[in-house]
């Protein structure tokens, strides 16, 4: 058993079945990975989040992972810069739709306009609360919200139309009044 595989090597020991060649695949591959994520959006945590969600895709995706098509490092390269692209860009339309909510965002807020929001989220009734909180703070999409909640679609887009709505009514004095 030689000690330095290449990824790709690792990768279809793994796909024999070897959990030990995913986790070697992951230490070779994380750094450099969280490195161009990091460079790209400047937020650490944002980066460690999109490497771990890269390679449970990997894991997901394994059975379309072509050698003859690229390398393992190509490969998770795209996967990562997908779901960075769709991240920042959920993010953005959330940011402009509804900023306060969006964590990078939140730094332009007074300690009291957080205080405020966290307490007009915590008013919501608890179904709403929930597919806020997964949606904004975790920002997780209306599908993975309705797979976590075990509820259809449609009842996440219902639930998140009406906690909006009263969040804004709610706001509204708060984030208006210095306007």
């Amino acid at each position: 058993m030689g000690l330095m595989k290449s990824n790709e090597e690792w990768i279809e020991a793994y796909k024999q079945g070897d959990i030990e060649a995913f986790n070697m695949l992951y230490h070779n591959l994380y750094e450099t990975l969280y490195c161009f994520l990091f460079r790209y959006t400047q937020e650490e945590q944002l980066s460690m989040d999109i490497v771990h969600d890269t390679f449970e895709r990997l894991q997901k995706t394994l059975h379309s992972y072509d050698v003859e098509k690229g390398t393992v490092k190509s490969y998770l390269f795209q996967i990562a810069y997908r779901l960075l692209v769709n991240k920042l860009n959920r993010r953005k339309k959330w940011q402009t739709f509804f900023p306060f909510l969006v964590p990078a965002a939140t730094s332009q807020f007074s300690a009291d306009e957080k205080l405020a929001v966290q307490e007009a989220i915590a008013k919501l009734p608890e179904k709403q609360r929930g597919v806020i909180l997964l949606t904004y703070y975790h920002d997780l999409p209306q599908e993975e919200v309705a797979q976590i909640l075990s509820i259809p679609i449609g009842t996440v887009k219902s639930r998140l139309h009406n906690a909006i709505k009263f969040l804004k009514d709610e706001l509204k004095e708060d984030f208006h009044a210095e306007g």
